[in-house]
Formats: structure tokens, C-alpha cells, sequence
């Protein structure tokens, strides 16, 4: 699916979005480049031959010296980012409860969900408060209020964290130009949600229609529920947008199941 964008509307902006090369990242570059952004990106691998962006970066952001492999690089290159969306995120960690998590397993994916955010904050904040403007998005989950237990604990105690996290910041930065905003996405269909489906089914000794997360906000057993990468990102792709002043740092909830119309719905 497409949807109509201006060419000029973010011509000037230097963005970076993390994790933008599969998915919803995908999405979200290729809209603010759409819309005359000058977009960076990165992934653990490497980038795509078809996507063509300002600047990609191959890094593991979820440790710190991919961090600041990024924002050297970033910084070296474009002078800093306007607009900062984090969007890296996912779980690797096994099924079975909370009993099946290991301290590494914890600590992996609190680097990935929460520390790699934090850590790309930290290092373009400076250049944004001397600037007295900027945009930071979260890339959060509906997980947060609706954890997947058996499955995804650690990912969704993680979500919580960024979300509080992010609250936090926008009433630290909010007053001084930088506009802090997070988005929860419901079930988007990329494939790292399709391979958790896969791998629930298969420990369930079941399909992976049976098997699909369940309801508020994350089931994809109806067709009509379903979100795609290019749908769940437009929460992301338009809140950069630096003339709407009237957003502030409340959470955009981002499901197809609440609003089929596809508006933003914002939460207090």
C-alpha cells in the first residue's frame, strides 16, 4: 500500500532511523525520504542493494560500542540529526515463562529494547538542546500493557521501560524545543512477528493460526486486523512533522483492531 506524501515536507531535515532496512523501519525511511529527509539508517546487516539512503551505518546497536560507532559516524557525516526515531527492537529470547529466561537472556534484550535508545539519546541530545529544536521517537509496543508471558516477558518488560523512560525525557527536554513522542504499535506482520508465530506454534505442538497472539490489540486471526509494516509505521512518519506544535509527549497507540480508519489515536 502507498499513500500520498509531500516531497518538501521534511526537505532540510537530517533524520536517523535505527533498525530501518526490514519492516517497519523500512517503512518509515522510505516515507521521510518520500518527503525530502536526508535519512541515515541502521542494521546489524548489511544493507539491501534496492534501498537507497543518505547514510547506512552497520552496527549493533544493542551494545555500546555500536552506539558510538553510529553516532560517530552520524555526526561525522551529517552534523547531527534533527529527527531521531528509535525503532530497533525484538526478542531472541526462548519460550516457555518466565523460568526459561536467563540473565543473559534479560540483559540481551534489555540492550536491544531499552539501552540502545538511552544510549543514542544521550549522544545526540547535546546537539539538539544547543539547537533548542528536535524530534525523538520511541518505537514501543502495545506488549507493554499486554505481555506475551510465555514468550516474550523480557521484550515486553523492556517496552514498559522505554515507555516510562520516555515520559520522563519529554517533560526533561520538552520545555527546551525537543519534542519526545512514543509510539505502541498492536501486531504489525514483518517477519521477525511472523518467525515468533512460527516458533510459538511449533512449541505448542499447534498452527500458527491457533497459535497467533491474542486479542486487545494484537491478534491477526481476522484478516481485517491485520497491520502491515507500511500501516503500523505512519504513527512514526508523521510525528516528526515540526509544525505540529500542538503534539506533545503523549503515546500514540498504533492498532488496527481499535481504529480501522487509521487515525493516531492519542493516549493521555
Amino acid at each position: 500500500m502507498t499513500f500520498s506524501s509531500d516531497p518538501t515536507e521534511f526537505v532540510g531535515k537530517r533524520v536517523l532511523v535505527t533498525g530501518g532496512t526490514k519492516g517497519m523501519g523500512e517503512a518509515i525511511v522510505r516515507r521521510l525520504a518520500d518527503g525530502g529527509a536526508t535519512v541515515a539508517t541502521t542494521a546489524r546487516s548489511p544493507r539491501p542493494e534496492s534501498q537507497a539512503v543518505g547514510l547506512f551505518v552497520q552496527a549493533d546497536i544493542s551494545t555500546r560500542a555500536g552506539v558510538d560507532h553510529v553516532s560517530s559516524e552520524v555526526i561525522a557525516r551529517l552534523g547531527g540529526v534533527d529527527i531521531l526515531i528509535n525503532n530497533v527492537g525484538g526478542s531472541s529470547a526462548p519460550s516457555g515463562g518466565v523460568l526459561a529466561l536467563s540473565d543473559d537472556d534479560w540483559h540481551d534484550t534489555i540492550n536491544a529494547n531499552l539501552l540502545a535508545a538511552v544510549r543514542l539519546d544521550r549522544a545526540f541530545l547535546p546537539g539538539m538542546l544547543e539547537r533548542g529544536s528536535g524530534v525523538i521517537i520511541h518505537i514501543s509496543s502495545i506488549q507493554r500493557r499486554l505481555p506475551l508471558f510465555e514468550a516474550t516477558l523480557a521484550y515486553a518488560a523492556a517496552k514498559a521501560a522505554l515507555t516510562t523512560y520516555s515520559k520522563g525525557l519529554s517533560k526533561e527536554v520538552g520545555p527546551k524545543g525537543v519534542r519526545v513522542n512514543t509510539v505502541a504499535p498492536g501486531y504489525i506482520e514483518t517477519t521477525a512477528a511472523t518467525r515468533l508465530v512460527a516458533r510459538l506454534a511449533e512449541n505448542a505442538g499447534t498452527t500458527e493460526d491457533r497459535c497467533a497472539p491474542e486479542p486487545d490489540g494484537l491478534s491477526r486471526r481476522n484478516s481485517d486486523r491485520q497491520a502491515r509494516p507500511s500501516r503500523g509505521g505512519r504513527g512514526a512518519r508523521r510525528l516528526p512533522r515540526f509544525r505540529s506544535g500542538g503534539l506533545d509527549s503523549r503515546e500514540r497507540i498504533r492498532d488496527r483492531r481499535r481504529y480501522d480508519s487509521g487515525r493516531l489515536m492519542t493516549i493521555a
